[in-house]
């Protein structure tokens, strides 16, 4: 087995400063009504997976099924980033915000990765977690947008959808998508939260709860879209 990386080391560390120095550059870019970090941001939100295949196709090792198939949060996460910041369609915003915030950005903070700098494969897994995140700070503060009346239960049914078919795919291939069978290797919020499956029943209060705080510093936008408030236009359809 790959030893992890360290959390916490100066690695880690520089890795998360540099991201959230493009993450500044990008917006404030954006903000000036450059469209460069919008391409670039989408170009490498597509190209992610594909590049990590390559990488790993590098490996002298059998690579886990986990690796193979997409169906962790993150790599959802990363087709809506890529797809949203380029079409705008307002459900593929919502998904990115709040699962970019709320679930990705926690792969920043304790990343599950058996490579250390300079391998290949941390710099795949710090670019896909990093642009994730970015792309859901980048739609708010760049471009504007806003989250449209109902947001709150329909992102928590996308969650129980992703739920119930990360689930399935895990009980009949054996895989642990989400880490909805086994708690990562690394400390993780998860380690408070019982054991399996006590866990999911925490994970899935926490999730909602977290949404729901990402959501708040929008409500009074959302108010006035659903009283039909003069002035504040409706997120694009």
């Amino acid at each position: 087995m790959v030893p992890l990386m360290p959390l916490f080391g100066a690695s880690h560390a520089l890795t998360v400063a540099t991201i959230a120095l493009i993450a500044f550059i990008c917006i404030y870019a954006g903000r000036k009504g450059c469209l460069w970090p919008r391409a670039l941001l989408a170009f490498i939100c597509l190209m992610v997976f594909p590049i990590n295949q390559l990488v790993l196709a590098t490996l002298d090792f059998t690579i886990p099924l986990n690796n193979q198939l997409p169906f962790h949060l993150c790599d959802i996460a990363v087709l809506t980033a890529g797809f949203g910041i380029l079409t705008q369609k307002p459900l593929l915003c919502e998904l990115t915000y709040c699962w970019g915030l709320a679930g990705t950005i926690q792969g920043l903070i304790t990343p599950n990765l058996g490579w250390d700098y300079p391998h290949p494969m941390f710099w795949s897994f710090f670019i896909h977690h990093g642009v994730v995140v970015i792309v859901a700070l980048y739609l708010p503060l760049a471009m504007k947008w806003r989250p449209r009346p109902g947001v709150v239960p329909r992102i928590i049914l996308w969650n129980q959808v992703y739920f119930i078919a990360a689930l399935t795919i895990n009980l009949t291939l054996g895989t642990n998508f989400g880490f909805l069978l086994e708690k990562p290797e690394v400390s993780s919020p998860l380690d408070h939260m019982g054991d399996w499956p006590v866990y999911l029943f925490w994970l899935q209060f926490l999730a909602i709860a977290v949404m729901i705080l990402l959501l708040l510093p929008f409500q009074k936008t959302i108010n006035i879209w659903r009283s039909g408030g003069i002035g504040v236009s409706p997120p694009h359809e």
